[in-house]
């Protein structure tokens, strides 16, 4: 800026605006080409200098910067693009970032050195930040818009801006988680995985699942370790630094209220209630992501499943317990570790002297329904889904048990106690009916090939052959007696126990009759062999000390000794067999009734029965719906 004293002010300007002209009308006549607007505002500016209240100052640095070089040339720039416009070659494609995401999981999961190598490179926020710009100007370049918002700049970190960071407080008892689990994502960031149902952070709704946790109490986190230190130095509550996740945007109280989830193309229900068949101890599982959080449970409990769209881990309440959620494993987890086989017990391969793996071939067996017994014993059931139902009466009452455990004493007991609500069955049989015998009292006579087209039309509960004669419950008598409105009572195989507990016709009510100890079997047995309902020993050996001609004799003591012993062994095999009946079909035991005592056993019975007409019942749902 030139400015100018009062003294000689007029003199001086006048020389200095004459010897700018005389440098415009040399510059002009080398730079002729110059663009025409530019060259209007040049011309003008004599004709500024005649009108009033112009500041000479002014006019004379407008002149010089006009005269400026820099000046000049951007206008020759503006000139050329005006002129003709760069053409830029049409963009392959505009999802670069999706195809880099592509590539970067299969290099990365690549046994290759140089994929690694290569996923390494092109995962460097550098290589991201190219491609991210490259579909910025390609998408413009295909659709143009003038009116195109201007992101907000990213100054936090994670990608964030101002409005996407917020400050959670949460209230915490001292040894009580948070109530929510975290992971690393493929950004490197503290995500929220999952918000435990029922906890403090799910009361609030203040978090949401996908959050990335940025602080804690001022301090930074960046894994799940630091995380947990942090939270153990609080005390009453936890300040979280939480950003928000742009691809959740429901909390997890309102997904529990959608009351399903979809879930590659498969609806599951997010709140059902399962019968747990096996015990699960949360400390003695090495895959739990959180022991504290867990949820232990025994067999027989019920549990209310409020959350399973993870697929490994569902969070569910123990009804009847505190209403604490806990993490249980999901019935896919579960199934997988059951059927897993450790190397040091796997049979089928083996490792040669090579080193490579032999596989041995395995054999083929050919399902026959004659062993469906088998099969039915290896069936994995690990969880049962029930509902709850208000008090109603069974049809059938089904008693099962090993033999020698006094179950026929019990049934005759119940049938002749009140004929009119209890009754038993007919069987059938292939037998020739014998002389004074009526048909439908005792047994339903039939003759064989009518009894075999039955069999095979799966209309017997059971059946099993004796002496060349078929012999069998037809589930048609059962039928019968509950059309007479009484309960009927079985003291079928435990093999039939599927076919009742699938059907929603039958409605069984399931006890086993567990074997007591063994002083109190011994008299279970006296009393079967004084009524005559049991066999006194599988090995039919008996000893009468009073038919002995000689008391004292060598082979009286002997036969003694040897009754005794079978019996012993006899004993032995009921509570093994009882033990690992109750083992086998526990998933379709409703009670279970050790028989000390046959009059205690026959009013634990009655009561069992009167609870079902006052209390509620938690049932299989494929007899409700």
């Amino acid at each position: 800026m030139v400015r100018f004293g009062k003294n000689g002010e007029s003199q001086e300007r006048r020389e200095l605006l004459q010897s700018l002209k005389e440098m415009t009308l040399v510059q002009n006549g080398k730079h002729s080409n110059d663009n025409a607007a530019f060259q209007h505002v040049r011309d003008n500016i004599d004709n500024i200098e005649r009108k009033n209240g112009i500041n000479e100052t002014d006019l004379i640095f407008l002149k010089g910067l006009m005269d400026s070089p820099v000046l000049k040339s951007l206008v020759k720039v503006q000139d050329r693009l005006e002129v003709k416009p760069p053409t830029l070659s049409p963009p392959e494609t505009l999802a670069s970032l999706n195809i880099h995401k592509d590539i970067y999981i299969r290099c990365n999961r690549s046994w290759n050195r140089d994929a690694r190598e290569l996923a390494e490179i092109i995962n460097k926020p550098h290589f991201r930040a190219l491609l991210d710009s490259h579909d910025q100007v390609a998408d413009i370049t295909e659709n143009p818009n003038p009116n195109r918002k201007k992101e907000p700049p990213k100054l936090f970190p994670n990608g964030m801006t101002n409005d996407a960071i917020r400050m959670v407080g949460v209230r915490k008892k001292n040894g009580e988680p948070l109530g929510l689990t975290v992971q690393i994502d493929d950004n490197e960031n503290l995500v929220i995985a999952r918000i435990m149902e029922g906890g403090m952070i799910e009361k609030q709704g203040l978090l949401h699942v996908g959050d990335v946790i940025l602080e804690v109490n001022g301090n930074q986190v960046k894994t799940p370790e630091d995380l947990q230190v942090e939270v153990a130095k609080s005390k009453d509550s936890v300040a979280l630094k939480v950003g928000n996740a742009n691809q959740y945007n429901e909390t997890h109280a309102s997904i529990m209220t959608n009351g399903s989830n979809v879930a590659n193309g498969v609806t599951k229900k997010l709140t059902c209630y399962m019968r747990a068949l096996f015990e699960y101890i949360p400390e003695d599982d090495s895959l739990l992501p959180c022991k504290e959080i867990g949820l232990p449970f025994d067999r027989g409990d019920i549990l209310q499943i409020v959350d399973q769209r993870d697929p490994n881990w569902w969070q569910a309440k123990k009804v009847g317990a505190d209403n604490r959620t806990g993490l249980i494993p999901s019935l896919e987890l579960e199934e997988r570790r059951k059927a897993y086989v450790s190397p040091e017990n796997d049979f089928v391969h083996k490792i040669s002297i090579c080193g490579a793996r032999i596989s041995r071939k395995k054999k083929k067996i050919i399902y026959q329904s004659k062993s469906n017994c088998d099969f039915d014993k290896a069936e994995l059931l690990l969880y049962e889904e029930v509902t709850r139902m208000p008090p109603f009466k069974r049809k059938t009452l089904v008693l099962i048990g090993t033999q020698g455990v006094g179950r026929r004493t019990l049934k005759n007991r119940l049938i002749n106690s009140d004929p009119e609500k209890f009754a038993g069955v007919i069987p059938y049989t292939t037998r020739p009916q014998r002389v004074l015998e009526e048909n439908g009292q005792t047994y339903w006579f039939n003759d064989r090939e009518q009894m075999e087209e039955d069999i095979r039309n799966n209309k017997f509960l059971e059946y099993g052959e004796y002496n060349g004669h078929l012999y069998g419950t037809h589930l048609d008598s059962i039928r019968d007696v509950i059309k007479q409105g009484k309960m009927c009572i079985l003291d079928c195989s435990p093999m039939s126990l599927k076919i009742l507990h699938n059907s929603s016709e039958f409605l069984p009510y399931v006890i086993f009759i567990a074997a007591p100890g063994m002083e109190q079997l011994k008299s279970l047995y006296d009393i079967s062999k004084s009524n005559s309902n049991l066999r006194y020993s599988s090995k039919n050996l008996t000893f009468d000390r009073q038919s002995s001609i000689r008391y004292s004799s060598r082979r009286a003591r002997t036969l003694e000794s040897l009754a005794s012993l079978y019996e012993e062994e006899d004993l032995k095999r009921t509570l093994e067999d009882s033990a690992s009946m109750q083992r086998t079909y526990d998933k379709y035991i409703d009670q279970v009734i050790t028989n000390n005592d046959f009059d205690m056993t026959f009013r634990e019975i009655i009561e069992a029965l009167e609870a079902l007409t006052t209390e509620h019942q938690w049932v299989p749902v494929n007899w409700i719906y």
